[in-house]
């Protein structure tokens, strides 16, 4: 049986990480059996979450981990897409994961008040003389990752700006439709799913957060797919 090692629920959300989100879902669409267990990075191939083992596989990063159960139990999550179809996921994918991802790493570790509502929580069980210099840290350690990715080279209402370019993208790609291809999901909605919840998670309060929520056929898909897929979850915000 393949093992999940992700995060944890966290900001209302079943997962901290959007990018678990999306793999633990396309576990689903495959109709693989797994266990999820708390993972940490430094037990990671590649240094971060999620990564799955099964017998004596150790695979990091989830576009690797949906190539290898797709190749390992003959499942393709885009079957019945066409090579069009295909090339607009990769791409909605990559807007999705190198640029939307981290203006909702910025929203929440950069402003003051989310980080201390969300990520600061982190270390809450560490030692108490050990806690601010870890939260310190850790922080440190984000805002260093998204000036090299460069959205930390801008002011936050640009980040915000940005961030809300990429869900108006999104918005316009998904239109009226149950999902991004047409009548079925297919392994791009897991992405889009996981970031359109990460985006709106409720702990934070941001303009981007303002923004997807403003977003109906956004909103409607994300709780169509939260319904589907972590149906404790929905039942939770629907009461």
């Amino acid at each position: 049986m393949i093992t999940l090692y992700g995060s944890f629920p966290a900001f209302g959300l079943p997962q901290a990480s959007p990018f678990v989100m999306k793999t633990e879902v396309q576990l689903k669409m495959a109709e693989i059996p797994y266990r999820l267990e708390r993972g940490g990075r430094e037990d990671s191939p590649k240094g971060k979450i999620p990564y799955i083992v099964e017998a004596e596989s150790r695979i990091g990063d989830s576009t690797f981990i949906r190539d290898h159960i797709e190749k390992g139990y003959g499942i393709d999550l885009d079957r019945g897409l066409t090579a069009d179809m295909r090339a607009r996921s990769w791409a909605i994918e990559r807007m999705l994961e190198d640029h939307l991802y981290w203006a909702i790493v910025y929203q929440r570790w950069m402003i003051d008040d989310n980080f201390a509502a969300g990520p600061a929580h982190f270390f809450d069980t560490l030692p108490s003389d050990r806690r601010e210099e870890a939260r310190a840290a850790a922080r440190s350690h984000v805002t260093q990752a998204l000036y090299g990715q460069g959205l930390g080279r801008h002011a936050p209402e640009e980040v915000a700006d940005l961030g809300c370019r990429s869900l108006k993208a999104l918005a316009a790609l998904l239109g009226n439709k149950a999902y991004l291809m047409g009548p079925a999901p297919s392994a791009v909605d897991a992405t889009a799913f996981a970031m359109i919840a990460a985006a709106a998670a409720p702990v934070f309060v941001s303009s981007l957060r303002d923004y997807v929520e403003d977003q109906i056929n956004l909103m409607r898909y994300r709780d169509r797919l939260m319904a589907d897929y972590y149906p404790a979850y929905a039942a939770r915000r629907a009461a």
